[in-house]
């Protein structure tokens, strides 16, 4: 405010993040309310070509000095409410970054826990055959060994 009240500065804008909604935010450029050398002062004389109604105002104090008073707190409040809108915007992206990571989360877990459900099945089945196929060589091996007694004792008698 001093260096534009200085004279430093011809205008100053204001940019932030507006907030919308939640799920909603965008990019606001908005200039202060005073520009130097831009516009009528309070006692430029009304275009006559205007078609805007002008009337006479009798102002107490001076318009110089409500103006003097009242523009620092108007910038104070609009620069205020920028930050405002700044910080729930941000908020509102943060929460919408951490809804996300907690949804691909959700979706890693599941895809792991379906991924180890299937190696676990694997390895039981193959268990199951291992123990279905060493009983059926068991059983194979004990039908040759029968076989063999009888044959042995066939031709023992005959």
């Amino acid at each position: 405010m001093g260096r534009f009240e200085a004279g430093d500065l011809d205008r100053v804008q204001l940019v932030y993040t507006r907030f919308i909604s939640a799920g909603r935010q965008e990019v606001v450029c908005r200039a202060t309310p005073a520009a130097r050398g831009g516009g009528r002062g309070p006692d430029a004389p009304a275009d006559e070509h205007s078609n805007e109604p002008s009337a006479d105002y009798e102002f107490e104090p001076n318009p110089e000095t409500i103006l003097e008073t009242l523009l620092p707190r108007y910038t104070e409040s609009r620069i205020y409410a920028a930050l405002l809108n700044a910080a729930a915007s941000e908020h509102a992206a943060r929460q919408r970054a951490m809804k996300a990571a907690t949804d691909n989360a959700e979706d890693l877990i599941t895809t792991y826990r379906r991924r180890m459900n299937r190696a676990r099945q694997d390895s039981i089945t193959t268990e199951i055959m291992e123990i279905v196929g060493g009983a059926e060589a068991l059983s194979q091996g004990e039908a040759d060994h029968d076989d063999a007694l009888a044959a042995e004792y066939y031709d023992k008698t005959a």
